[in-house]
């Protein structure tokens, strides 16, 4: 059961992991979908500011992604919470690329502004969502709480990857779970935003989660 995003071809539940994807495989890359997809789902990928949204996107999509980013400002250093690393840019708008499943499900990724400021911008990305990959970085959990706090307000179904960084914590599923106040049933894993095996099954685990919310809700 999966929503139409950008589609008219009828919705079809993907397969579980263990499928191929044509990110990674190639099947189904290109400008144009094949003609065996037979359904498509708006996918959200959020988090906090400079937590991999942007990279991740941009490593499993299969055509050229799309990216807002915009030079970071003094005027948004003031409002904007502090991100180390280097970075210099943020996503405005919003980050889009594709990902299509066993060439019969196709994923449209919509990365959200990391800032809690761009929330109507949030909002309106998070309309005809099926779900969200939520990304959080151990090094500051609490710059989490406010996009786990939208997806629990908006109610949209949704899993959560730990990208790691060098030097990041190591912490276990169940403390990481206390510690951002997540339902059982949510699942979490580990990512590597750079890596597509590592995107792909974060989204496949995302999927699977998905798949197990409409099979309980039907």
């Amino acid at each position: 059961m999966v929503s139409k995003a950008a589609s008219d071809a009828p919705s079809q539940a993907p397969r579980p992991p263990g499928s191929t994807v044509g990110a990674a495989t190639g099947a189904g890359s290109g400008k144009y979908l094949t003609s065996s997809v037979a359904g498509a789902a708006k996918i959200l990928v959020v988090g906090p500011l400079g937590v991999g949204k942007t990279t991740l996107i941009g490593t499993v999509s299969e055509i050229k992604p799309l990216s807002t980013e915009a030079v970071m400002t003094q005027a948004g250093a003031r409002v904007d919470t502090f991100v180390a690393d280097g970075k210099t840019t943020t996503t405005v708008a919003l980050d889009f690329g594709r990902m299509t499943i066993d060439g019969e499900l196709v994923l449209y990724l919509f990365g959200t502004p990391g800032q809690q400021r761009f929330l109507p911008a949030w909002r309106d990305l998070a309309k005809g969502a099926l779900g969200a990959l939520a990304l959080v970085d151990t090094r500051d959990l609490e710059a989490s709480f406010d996009a786990l706090g939208n997806l629990e307000e908006l109610g949209l179904p949704f899993a959560v990857a730990v990208n790691i960084f060098p030097g990041s914590p190591r912490h276990s599923v169940d403390d990481l779970r206390a510690a951002l106040d997540l339902l059982p049933g949510t699942p979490v894993v580990n990512c590597d935003a750079r890596d597509p095996a590592s995107s792909v099954r974060a989204l496949i685990a995302l999927v699977q989660h998905l798949i197990h919310v409409a099979t309980e809700t039907s």
